[in-house]
């Protein structure tokens, strides 16, 4: 998880161990209600730090690839020993600030009905931390507040990543293997899309499909960094995946934005979805990449918006196409790593500006 993400998370567990804690100081009518957040939040902390693999990381993604009659009883037993251990944790930062009356040991050692109470909660926080995964950090908080009830129209950013080659490599290696591959595509590309506050939205075959509210993707460029920074780690770890799997991702990315209308759909199963003309241009733009011969495409209309490019980034001119449900030409640029002759005071110049009047950046 990164940094910035870390963070937050953890002071939500921590908060929301310690309103646990409260609860059950009000409900066993103990005496100290600074006790209570102090062991809840503990118990949280340690529970869901293990979950996350910020607690004994590499043994946890070891678990997750255990079998399932193995995996769910050592989760299990896993969860008992880390909330046993947020116990004595808590309770010994009690007992030191003199809010646990008595012995160390009483305050450090559970009683049954405790480590109950503790172990339902820590199911309640998993679910709920598993839940936000599933439908992403977003989508999720959107959800909860009923912030889409009702269709809200609004500006948005969208990023479509196609890998190249999957079908291919289905064909070779079969379906199984295949799976594997984008799941570890897909994982590699979750950290830079957080660092770039960007959302991932939906998974559709093997196309991802990453969304920004406009002004968080324009401010310094965030959706045309993202790009570079999802090649930036996967060659990163070019070795490992040629160990691994033979071959290096490729992706064909498309990067344009506009007025959509945002609405939380389905009966049951509720989801976040978005209507209007921008997704499938989008969609249409990607479809461009093979045959410009482009790795990256971004709309003339969202790179005038943005306030710069990126650092190292250069713009090139590939001319207007007629895109389906469109009348009009639609203009495209690709987004490369810029040659250093481009590069000027930190900042990216426009190689091979053949613009015409309506496209001159």
């Amino acid at each position: 998880m990164p940094a910035g993400r870390a963070i937050p998370f953890l002071l939500a567990i921590a908060l929301f161990g310690a309103g646990s804690g409260l609860l059950y100081t009000m409900l066993a009518e103990a005496s100290s209600y600074w006790a209570g957040a102090i062991y809840g939040g503990c118990i949280a902390l340690c529970i869901s730090g293990f979950e996350r693999g910020l607690i004994l990381g590499g043994f946890q993604t070891k678990l997750r690839r255990w079998p399932t009659p193995i995996f769910i009883p050592v989760m299990e037993a896993m969860t008992v020993l880390l909330a046993l251990v947020g116990f004595v944790i808590g309770g010994t930062a009690c007992w030191q600030l003199g809010l646990s009356p008595g012995s160390w040991v009483r305050a450090a050692i559970p009683t049954p009905v405790q480590l109950l109470y503790a172990l339902l909660i820590g199911a309640v926080l998993v679910t709920l931390t598993r839940v936000r995964d599933l439908l992403g950090h977003e989508v999720f908080t959107s959800l909860l507040l009923g912030r889409y009830h009702k269709p809200v129209e609004e500006r948005r950013i969208f990023l479509f990543l196609d890998v190249v080659g999957s079908t291919a490599f289905a064909r070779q290696h079969g379906d199984l293997r295949a799976q594997a591959y984008l799941g570890a595509i897909f994982a590699a590309i979750a950290a830079p899309v957080l660092r770039h506050k960007g959302a991932i939205d939906d998974y559709v075959g093997d196309m991802v499909m990453i969304t920004w509210p406009e002004a968080r993707g324009l401010a310094e460029a965030r959706c045309a960094a993202c790009v570079f920074a999802i090649l930036d780690a996967i060659e990163a770890e070019r070795d490992t995946w040629i160990r691994r799997f033979g071959q290096v991702p490729r992706f064909h990315a498309a990067l344009h934005g506009g007025s959509i209308v945002t609405a939380e759909v389905g009966v049951d199963r509720h989801k976040i979805s978005y209507f209007g003309d921008v997704v499938n241009t989008t969609a249409r733009i990607e479809s461009l990449c093979r045959p410009i011969g482009s790795a990256a495409l971004i709309s003339s209309d969202l790179l005038h918006r943005l306030p710069a490019l990126p650092p190292g980034v250069a713009a090139t001119w590939r001319g207007d196409h007629l895109v389906k449900g469109h009348e009009q030409p639609f203009g495209v640029f690709s987004l490369e790593r810029a040659p250093a002759t481009a590069l000027t005071n930190g900042e990216c110049l426009l190689p091979n500006q053949q613009l015409g009047p309506t496209h001159e950046p």
